[in-house]
């Protein structure tokens, strides 16, 4: 890949251009202007205790809106989310996977139409953009199967779909201990697809390959793959070696960090075999590594935090939500010129900071 990639993907997303500030600015009039706010955010101005339209100034204001509570998200109806300026817009609803509770509900417009041409974007810089696509990602209410049938359609690919729910496997792992059963399921439709239609690219969780490794009767490189797509889960570093060394050894591995909520950061390769970070691109995403005890302190560059997100989309504005996350945060690279994160892993209590919601509980799975 060379460093062009920053300059594609501007040509592609316009808005990438947009300073952070002038973007912030323009989220602000959208979000609680009554012509085109959502009924959730404008119905919360007055009891805001400021006015986003005047004293939001940039990005560093916004936090004046505190930490967001993702209980308020939970409560809140798909119709209060939809903005009035995309009231006569086709719309969609995507929830969470429920890792740390109930899931939340949000909608799509134009986020997913995003997602998919920065991803494409990455794909046709590594040289594995376009064929068949698997998708053993969730399907249903779940953005990652949509955005997977999303990329593929931008070059007319066929997307051979896995079913899969995700909520189903926690549901076993809560009452069970584990889910066995269920990945073998899922493991079974995987394996037929790859025998049968011998796609260019596959898509799915890390825990998920692991999975793959361990039950299919020939390595995951003998099945014709360009590149194997990971996001949700994390595996080890032990995990991640045997994965490249054993089962993906001509096949390209891109893993991206991200949720339903704050969209994906990207891949980019560092100067170590297998070492890597995540980028969130803004305008439309911003992520922060905090002080575990003081979530408004960045830490320095090298050092590892908690990872607070904003998201500042027509589609959804989150203003400074804490994530499940820690992470090492990074600087700029060549491919993507702003601070990513390296080295996730669950966030644990007790390491500084308190348990915010359900962090201490939360129950990975397969997703």
């Amino acid at each position: 890949m060379t460093c062009d990639l920053y300059a594609t993907m501007c040509e592609r997303v316009p808005e990438l251009r947009i300073g952070l500030d002038a973007w912030t600015r323009r989220m602000m009039r959208w979000h609680f202007s009554p012509a085109t706010g959502s009924p959730f955010w404008l119905s919360r101005r007055s009891g805001l205790g400021f006015d986003p339209l005047t004293d939001v100034d940039g990005f560093a204001a916004l936090a004046l809106f505190g930490l967001f509570d993702k209980a308020e998200l939970r409560a809140a109806s798909a119709r209060e989310l939809l903005p009035r300026g995309y009231r006569d817009r086709p719309f969609r609803v995507f929830e969470t996977g429920g890792t740390t509770g109930p899931p939340c509900r949000i909608v799509n417009v134009s986020r997913l139409a995003y997602d998919v041409a920065l991803y494409r974007a990455m794909l046709e810089a590594r040289g594995v953009a376009g064929g068949d696509v698997l998708a053993m990602t969730p399907s249903g209410p779940h953005a990652y199967g949509h955005f997977v049938e999303g990329l593929a359609d931008s070059w007319r690919g066929a997307v051979f779909a896995v079913d899969f729910d995700p909520r189903w496997a926690k549901a076993e792992i809560r009452a069970h201990g584990e889910a066995d059963a269920y990945t073998d399921h899922l493991v079974a439709q995987t394996e037929a697809l790859l025998t049968a239609e011998r796609p260019a690219l596959l898509f799915t969780t890390a825990r998920l390959l692991l999975a793959l490794a361990m039950r299919l009767p020939k390595p995951i490189d003998a099945y014709g793959l360009r590149a194997v797509c990971t996001g949700g889960t994390s595996c080890t570093a032990a995990e991640a070696r045997y994965l490249r060394r054993e089962q993906l050894r001509d096949v390209q591995w891109i893993d991206t960090y991200g949720n339903t909520l704050v969209g994906h950061a990207l891949q980019a390769d560092g100067p170590e075999p297998g070492s890597h970070s995540y980028h969130l691109p803004p305008p439309f995403a911003v992520m922060t590594v905090v002080d575990p005890d003081g979530p408004w302190r960045e830490v320095a560059v090298g050092e590892r935090g908690r990872v607070r997100v904003t998201t500042l989309l027509e589609d959804l504005f989150l203003p400074n939500l804490l994530e499940r996350d820690s992470a090492v945060r990074t600087g700029p690279h060549p491919w993507f010129p702003w601070d990513g994160v390296a080295a996730v892993r669950p966030w644990t209590p007790g390491a500084g900071g308190d348990d915010v919601d359900g962090a201490e509980g939360a129950v990975e799975g397969v997703y």
